[in-house]
């Protein structure tokens, strides 16, 4: 069972009359001798409670970037490392898609989420959240990328190439697997329309395999989903100029002491300390290489391209939404 470290003494104190698993009177007596009888039975009583004390739990929340699995084996680590740097108990919460992670931070169902840049906007439009930390790529850098890929084996070299072909795309609340690469497409005179098929499927990894297994011509994801593919029959096609990073979001009533606690323990993360690199091996890689504090102004370039629709990325993107 996990206890909060103010009853540390108190465990202890417990262990030193316990016996067998059992504690009685009788030992906490011989552990002093000047104890009444009355005494033996309030405070044994006493500690026992203390012991059994639950700790407060956080609920953190993720946009569905994978697939549950996924994401419970590399987001888990971060709650456990939370949950040893604080005084509370972090846990996952996930939904089925994008919106849930918002509507539950909304409805207080979660304390905070990981969020993406459009995820993060639209929230922030619908009820004022707020960023508060961001991480870092590989480079020390509060960005990452939207890539588009093929097949090793396709005819598609270029942009231009993916005229009146299939193309996936990510969730339509993604920026790197939706909002970007439609504005990607929109660069070079190619809407929605030019492409013979289309579709939004859930996951970034489902639109890798996707593409791998020839089902569509192309599609777009995150940078760090592309790349693990690559040497499974992928190919880049297109790099993104940088995006800013997914945020943490809170709702603007959360405690303070809550976040102090939780912006303490993820910005002492130093990736060149050999201590730290430990540590974060087996998180997201998206989470690998530290965090920095992070401001709604920030992602004032994906409010402005979201503001452009539909002159720029399709009618069918985010509709009829203005964000401020």
């Amino acid at each position: 069972m996990l206890l909060d470290k103010r009853y540390t003494s108190w465990i202890m104190k417990i262990t030193c009359f316990a016996t067998m698993g059992m504690v009685s009177s009788y030992f906490f007596y011989s552990c002093d001798q000047s104890a009444t009888t009355d005494q033996i039975k309030t405070e044994t009583k006493t500690s026992i409670n203390v012991m059994i004390e639950p700790l407060d739990t956080v609920y953190f929340g993720f946009i569905t970037r994978y697939n549950p699995r996924i994401m419970y084996e590399e987001y888990q680590p971060i709650m456990d490392y939370l949950s040893r740097e604080t005084p509370y108990l972090f846990e996952i919460k996930l939904g089925k898609t994008y919106q849930d992670a918002v509507n539950y931070l909304e409805n207080d169902i979660i304390q905070i989420a990981s969020f993406g840049a459009v995820t993060y906007v639209e929230a922030h439009s619908k009820y004022g959240a707020i960023p508060i930390l961001k991480p870092l790529n590989s480079e020390g850098e509060p960005n990452y990328r939207s890539l588009i890929v093929v097949r090793k084996d396709s005819d598609i070299l270029n942009l231009k190439d993916l005229k009146n072909r299939t193309f996936a795309f990510a969730s339509v609340h993604s920026t790197s697997g939706n909002l970007v690469p439609r504005y990607t497409l929109a660069g070079v005179g190619l809407t929605l329309e030019n492409l013979s098929d289309y579709k939004n499927l859930k996951h970034h990894d489902s639109v890798a395999k996707a593409v791998l297994s020839g089902e569509y011509d192309a599609g777009a994801m995150k940078d760090i989903v592309a790349y693990k593919y690559l040497e499974k029959g992928l190919r880049i096609l297109d790099i993104s100029d940088a995006v800013p990073s997914v945020p943490f979001v809170i709702k603007s009533d959360l405690d303070s002491t809550i976040v102090k606690y939780i912006t303490k323990a993820l910005l002492k993360i130093d990736v060149n300390v050999p201590e730290y690199q430990t540590l974060v091996s087996n998180w997201n890689p998206e989470f690998r290489y530290g965090f920095t504090e992070t401001q709604d102004a920030d992602y004032q370039i994906v409010r402005d391209m979201l503001n452009a629709i539909p002159g720029s990325c399709g009618n069918t993107c985010h509709p009829g939404l203005f964000f401020k």
